[in-house]
């Protein structure tokens, strides 16, 4: 097995022992050491799995203390991506940060009015189906998929259709980890994609591409808390 891939292995391995021992947020992971002599690896893979869980903000490193529980994974997004599978499913962030934030801005700065017109009808499905309690997350895959063909760069759209069965997953589990909390989530996600919607439509670059950014960041918070 590639490094890589025993990497993507141990991620799960430490997002299992923190749920099987029911660690809470703050608690810290065993060394570098035991975690490596536990999981049969060496400790760079350790280092490496620690990195990206770090990343996608489930554990919080601390130089000179140790790695500690920031987050701790929603069951619902594990029953949609499977254990073994959630380092990539949420490794795509990482990619969708650059990616769809810098198809924002070029989106702002390039769309048609036929454009506009897509996009803003895609975002009114979108808010109709999570006001009224749809799976909603074909309507928001839709949405995003407008804004990168808005950009008028086919790559964006051909590299973000390479991701589309994680970022499917992802979404479907952000839509329903929301639904189980209080009214506000919905309503949150629905001002975070109006706030992208609005800022191509003003054509502000810098605002389209920030509000793309906020809004992943925001939707990462929602399936890992």
């Amino acid at each position: 097995m590639s490094g890589k891939r025993l990497a993507d292995q141990v991620y799960s391995q430490i997002v299992e022992f923190i749920t099987d021992r029911q660690l809470k947020v703050g608690d810290r992971l065993p060394p570098e050491l035991q975690l490596a002599e536990m999981l049969s690896v060496s400790r760079t893979v350790i280092r490496e799995a620690l990195v990206r869980l770090t990343a996608d903000g489930i554990t919080d490193a601390r130089r000179g203390a140790g790695t500690f529980v920031k987050n701790r994974p929603s069951d619902r997004l594990i029953a949609y991506t499977s254990m073994p599978k959630l380092s990539v499913a949420l490794g795509t962030y990482e990619v969708r940060f650059v990616l769809e934030a810098e198809g924002a801005r070029l989106a702002a700065q390039r769309r048609s009015s036929e454009d506009l017109r897509s996009i803003e009808e895609a975002l009114e499905r979108l808010t109709a189906a999570l006001k009224t309690g749809e799976p909603a997350h074909v309507e928001d895959m839709e949405l995003h998929r407008r804004i990168l063909l808005a950009s008028a760069n086919a790559a964006f759209l051909w590299a973000f259709n390479a991701l589309h069965d994680e970022v499917d997953k992802i979404m479907q589990a952000g839509v329903d980890i929301s639904r189980t909390r209080p009214p506000d989530e919905i309503e949150a996600m629905i001002r975070e994609h109006s706030a992208i919607v609005d800022a191509v439509r003003a054509q502000d670059a810098d605002g389209a591409a920030l509000a793309m950014h906020w809004h992943l960041s925001e939707g990462r918070k929602r399936v890992i808390s």
